[in-house]
């Protein structure tokens, strides 16, 4: 991936999820249908197996162990694997993603579905839960970019997603635009930060420079 890649890809994810929410504040009708769909087949699918899952991933994907255990954790490792930049990069990551959207929450201020099974905070649109699991995936990504890495993420930040319909806290709608918020969002800061998320030899092929002189 090279830098600007990363610019347009992170634009477009935020960019999208906006759009979204200003179309679910003024004309929501065939977003409404589809996720009323959706949540009814949720609804169909539940089962005391796949319930207990998903309430597992509520506690993963939330609370203090998301929010600050694992952006911890990460900054820990990328910190080993890359040096302070990487670990500062990490944590700016999960920060940032988590600002945008507590202020797409606040503004737009959608109602969860009534039949949800756990309680939950102010606003339904985007999904956090979801989007820092695709700020996680992203972050990840950038430290150890593999193909393996890529596909675990992805798995992460959909079965994320998933979760979150099932217990009826989320339409399927917010989490999408949780996952392109939280990929958006970390994908726009490794743009911005480029040099101190890439290794050197990625740097040199991406971007057709030289490598950064040894420190």
């Amino acid at each position: 991936m090279t830098r600007r890649l990363a610019l347009v890809l992170g634009l477009v994810g935020v960019a999208v999820t906006l759009a979204t929410a200003v179309v679910l504040a003024t004309a929501p009708g065939l977003i409404v249908s589809l996720d009323d769909a959706w949540n009814l087949e949720m609804v169909e699918w539940r089962n005391p197996a796949l319930t207990g899952w998903a309430l597992v991933m509520n506690v993963l994907g939330g609370g203090w162990v998301a929010t600050i255990l694992t952006p911890l954790l990460i900054a820990l490792v990328a910190w080993i694997v890359r040096g302070w930049r990487g670990a500062v990069f990490a944590i700016a990551a999960f920060a940032f993603s988590a600002g945008i959207v507590q202020l797409v929450k606040r503004a737009l201020g959608r109602d969860r579905p009534q039949d949800l099974l756990i309680a939950s905070d102010f606003g339904s649109f985007p999904s956090g839960h979801t989007s820092n699991a695709a700020t996680l995936a992203v972050v990840l990504w950038f430290l150890f970019p593999s193909l393996w890495v890529a596909i675990g993420g992805a798995l992460w930040a959909v079965a994320m997603g998933f979760s979150r319909t099932v217990l009826s806290v989320h339409w399927f709608s917010d989490t999408v635009g949780g996952a392109l918020i939280g990929a958006g969002a970390a994908l726009l800061l490794a743009a911005a930060l480029w040099r101190w998320v890439r290794l050197p030899s990625m740097l040199q092929a991406g971007d057709g420079r030289s490598a950064d002189p040894p420190r």
